[in-house]
């Protein structure tokens, strides 16, 4: 089993309801009223065995000791995410159902398709930001390339003949891919993939040259040496990975980007429900061991309650939106 270093072992809790043992929300009344009158379905807008669905099942299994029912993790892949989350922006808001999204889901979706289906912010209320995934950027292990500059004057000689695999139109590994090639003005062929998992299989297998992918995604190949990271899209190196370099060591600015995520519940679940769902997930992302496994999938844990990641998710939506203006990305469907 790995040993995360103790530096990156570390929970940020952000927002007054957040901090400590959330006071402001314990002594809520409401908080304490509502309970589950059955299993709760979590769903996860994406495949089975990718980084967003290893941390909503690790928070899942928390949330059924704390909540007295168990909490389902149900995956509802399709459309860039946007299928599963339609389905929880129309489900019966009544605390049963919620889902762990994203940048992608309840952002980007919102810029690159003309019908998603649901409003990312009318249609919810969020329950609390979780933090970010940190992106590498992996190639095949028979690219002959070690380097991000090697990988700038690969694909210059060659432009588009380099095929890079993302999570799906409009994801983070998409969008920040596109915004490396605006900035380093190369060019490469965009290769969709309905989640990380089947992503990682074919960069595994040299169906695919590049990823620039989270971190929790291909931690453990990269570990094991199937594939090999060239760059750490983050202003600081990774201490997990302490010998990759950053794109700014590398000589590209302004292609640096993270994947956030966060829990939400359909708009208009009872409020009763909603600080009681927000308490649980918040105090489920403070506990050890919680933090420790989810740490170990190479994600950050920050901590928002609701009045903190409102601001944070709007400020988050329109930084995503410049970069797909950056990429000229024009929506489709």
């Amino acid at each position: 089993m790995t040993t995360i270093p103790k530096t990156s072992r570390r929970v940020v809790v952000l927002g007054l309801g957040a901090l400590g043992a959330a006071p402001a929300i314990v002594r809520s009344a409401s908080a304490q009223t509502w309970a589950p009158s059955r299993p709760i379905r979590l769903v996860v807008a994406y495949p089975a065995g990718g980084p967003t669905d290893g941390i909503a099942r690790i928070v899942a299994q928390d949330l059924s000791t704390s909540l007295g029912q168990q909490v389902v993790v149900e995956n509802v892949g399709g459309a860039s995410g946007a299928i599963g989350t339609r389905q929880v922006a129309r489900a019966d808001a009544d605390g049963h159902t919620i889902t762990f999204g994203n940048n992608q889901t309840h952002g980007n979706n919102m810029f690159l398709m003309k019908e998603p289906g649901y409003d990312a912010v009318k249609d919810f209320a969020p329950l609390a930001g979780a933090g970010a995934f940190e992106h590498i950027f992996v190639v095949k292990n028979d690219l002959p390339v070690k380097t991000i500059p090697e990988l700038i004057a690969l694909a210059k000689s060659k432009p588009g003949e380099l095929n890079y695999g993302s999570t799906g139109v409009g994801s983070g590994s998409h969008l920040s891919t596109e915004l490396f090639m605006v900035r380093t003005g190369i060019k490469m062929t965009h290769v969709p993939y309905r989640g990380a998992a089947p992503l990682v299989q074919d960069i595994v297998g040299n169906r695919i040259d590049v990823a620039n992918s989270t971190m929790a995604s291909v931690f453990t190949q990269i570990q094991a040496g199937t594939l090999r990271a060239i760059a750490i899209g983050s202003p600081k190196r990774n201490p997990q990975l302490p010998e990759v370099a950053t794109l700014r060591e590398q000589g590209v600015t302004n292609a640096d980007a993270e994947s956030w995520t966060g829990f939400f519940a359909p708009v208009a679940t009872p409020q009763p429900a909603l600080d009681r769902l927000s308490k649980e997930i918040l105090a489920s992302l403070a506990k050890p061991p919680v933090v420790e496994a989810i740490t170990k999938l190479g994600f950050t844990i920050t901590a928002r309650d609701p009045a903190a990641f409102r601001p944070y998710h709007a400020q988050e939506m329109q930084t995503w939106a410049e970069i797909i203006r950056a990429a000229n990305i024009q929506p489709s469907g």
